[in-house]
């Protein structure tokens, strides 16, 4: 009977006494007398039978009274009841001289002296101390949770938990961000989801086909609404989506995917190869892919092309016009490099830049100069130096090493005895530095202005830029770009809806995706998403699948242009064929570096993005 003021003869769990007493209170008037524990003038609370219950469901006669005790604040976790147990465990003996004892509920407590119980008092503060603490909390939580708190006298250790996403937007609302970064890697896949339908997308009508290619080929683009009701019966939609899928290509060959070819040799073994052992065919294609090259070359520099990709079994090359991605003038990326191609690129006189390298000489430069002020000027400029010819200093200490791994053996006079190393394999390893940055991302390259035109020409009279042996050899590299060019053919890119079904916390929810497939350029997948915005009501998702070898083609560009110049840039690429918000999104900088795009969200019309 240790307890017996926290027994309950009517014990009843937690959720069915929050049940009795929302019913009651809906039952009982203003005015009618409620079952909360008081306390009499002497202290003691003073017993209420309560209201009669009527029970016209039962079968025996008679009428039962309300269980006066059966009250939350009676069990045996109530607030209440914790609340006194504490307090009279640690301030019970506080008082002793200044108030009276007096008995309720089995506890003794103190009475003070203007009439009002120690218990009551503490109980008052901490009611209010709780509800101050409801006010600040901008989560809530359902309220039975407060039954079974730990502690309540720390509520602020106990944070509300989230369980879902939904619930941390609520919770600290994302700024609205209504565009995602350009990525300028190519895509072999995109996964669309969202809770709205793609069937939209299905099964165009000969119309709208025929007049979404006459779209594209005009560089002419429809209007649409800022939301769609019905996005079936919508022609502008469907028509549009059309339009997105179109690229041109050369060469082409049917019954061959020429893309990618990096690492495609698999993908080409076993089919109809003509030209393998044919040399004039050979020539012929050759010569058929320099006049391509040369027409796309000339409509980049005229601006009536934004960009091309240039695909071979090695390495891949992207030439942008003037103002993309912040560029002064026409610049070209190529990515992966080995040492041969770039000493091949210095023979013919071509400038270039590692820009990742520099980057990561510039933070070394950085983080020395730093170092240096706190000791000295002179220490400081010494390392700073020591930082910019960081290069040559490690190929003198290669030399270095290698007078002194030859010195002990004069010493012993065995020199002549030792077949000492040759020339090319001491070169090989002074230059290990710059071996070991092939096929990686760090050996992408960098060229600009009118050294693009050399790269040109030596692309097309580079020997090694067509496999010599192999499921590709003899076949010339792929040419990809947004609009027409000379030797090209027009593509469509491949795309289906399907409707599944994912498990949830609450069962299945169904989820609708559409699926595109092909060489997916930067500006296809800013047009698909511009369509998806009003078609999907601000909410989709989507998985983009890069083409590793590219991503790299992300990083930024050393020396872009001004503000000034670079909105005259934007305005004289207005002819080259793509939509004025995708030329402006394609011309700001690039932020995301040697990654790419992963997963891509649109929730309420605002972007978030994953790289």
């Amino acid at each position: 009977m240790a307890e017996l003021g926290c027994y309950s003869p009517s014990f009843k769990k937690p959720s069915d006494v929050l049940r009795m007493r929302r019913k009651r209170a809906r039952s009982e008037g203003p005015g009618s007398r409620t079952s909360s524990p008081s306390v009499s003038v002497d202290g003691v609370r003073p017993f209420s039978p309560g209201p009669l219950l009527n029970a016209p469901g039962r079968t025996s006669g008679g009428t039962k009274r309300r269980n006066p005790f059966a009250n939350i604040e009676n069990t045996y976790n109530s607030p209440k009841k914790r609340a006194l147990s504490y307090c009279d465990g640690h301030n019970g003996a506080l008082d002793n001289k200044k108030a009276a004892a007096v008995v309720l509920d089995g506890k003794i407590i103190e009475e003070r002296p203007n009439g009002t119980s120690l218990r009551e008092e503490l109980f008052n503060n901490h009611q209010q101390k709780q509800h101050e603490i409801t006010l600040k909390t901008p989560v809530s939580l359902s309220e039975d949770d407060g039954l079974f708190e730990e502690d309540l006298f720390e509520p602020e250790r106990s944070t509300p938990v989230l369980k879902s996403p939904e619930a941390v937007c609520e919770a600290a609302p994302a700024e609205v961000c209504l565009e995602f970064p350009a990525d300028w890697s190519l895509k072999t896949r995109l996964l669309f989801t969202s809770p709205q339908s793609f069937s939209w997308a299905d099964h165009l009508k000969a119309q709208e086909e025929a007049q979404g290619l006459s779209f594209h080929c005009r560089a002419e683009y429809a209007s649409l609404p800022a939301q769609i009701q019905e996005p079936r019966g919508c022609t502008e939609l469907r028509c549009g989506f059309q339009q997105c899928l179109q690229y041109w290509q050369h060469p082409s060959l049917p019954w061959l995917s020429l893309f990618p070819r990096i690492g495609a040799e698999r993908k080409f073994s076993g089919k109809c190869m003509p030209w393998s052992q044919d040399t004039t065919l050979q020539q012929s294609l050759m010569s058929d892919w320099s006049v391509s090259l040369t027409s796309l070359y000339s409509l980049l520099k005229a601006r009536l092309c934004p960009y091309f990709y240039l695909c071979s079994y090695q390495f891949t090359v992207l030439f942008r016009a003037a103002g993309l991605s912040g560029a002064k003038g026409i610049s070209a990326l190529l990515s992966p490099t080995t040492r041969g191609l770039r000493e091949a690129m210095k023979a013919e006189g071509i400038e270039f830049s590692l820009p990742l390298l520099e980057e990561r000489r510039k933070s070394k430069e950085l983080a020395s100069s730093q170092s240096g002020e706190s000791v000295s000027q002179t220490e400081g400029e010494e390392s700073a130096g020591s930082a910019v010819l960081s290069e040559h200093s490690e190929n003198e200490e290669d030399e270095d090493d290698d007078d002194a791994g030859f010195s002990w053996l004069k010493e012993m006079g065995v020199q002549d005895k030792i077949k000492k190393p040759d020339a090319i394999s001491i070169k090989l390893r002074k230059e290990h530095r710059e071996v070991r940055l092939d096929h990686r991302p760090e050996s992408v390259v960098l060229v600009e202005g009118s050294n693009t035109f050399t790269l040109l020409n030596f692309l097309i009279n580079c020997k090694s830029l067509v496999a010599g042996a192999g499921s590709q050899a003899g076949l010339p590299p792929t040419l990809l770009a947004p609009t027409a060019f000379k030797g090209a053919t027009l593509h469509s890119l491949k795309a289906r809806t399907v409707n599944v079904k994912t498990q949830v916390r609450t069962g299945y929810q169904d989820v609708c995706s559409l699926e595109v497939t092909g060489p997916i350029m930067p500006h296809m997948l800013h047009a698909l998403t511009q369509l998806l915005k009003p078609a999907q009501k601000g909410e989709f998702s989507v998985g983009l699948y890069t083409h590793e070898p590219t991503a790299v083609l992300n990083v930024p560009i050393s020396q872009t242009s001004e503000p000034q110049q670079q909105e005259s840039f934007v305005q004289d690429l207005g002819r080259c064929g793509l939509q004025q918000s995708s030329v402006e999104q394609l011309a700001a900088p690039s932020i995301l570096g040697k990654s790419a795009l992963r997963q891509l969200h649109m929730r309420d019309y605002s972007y978030s993005w994953k790289s």
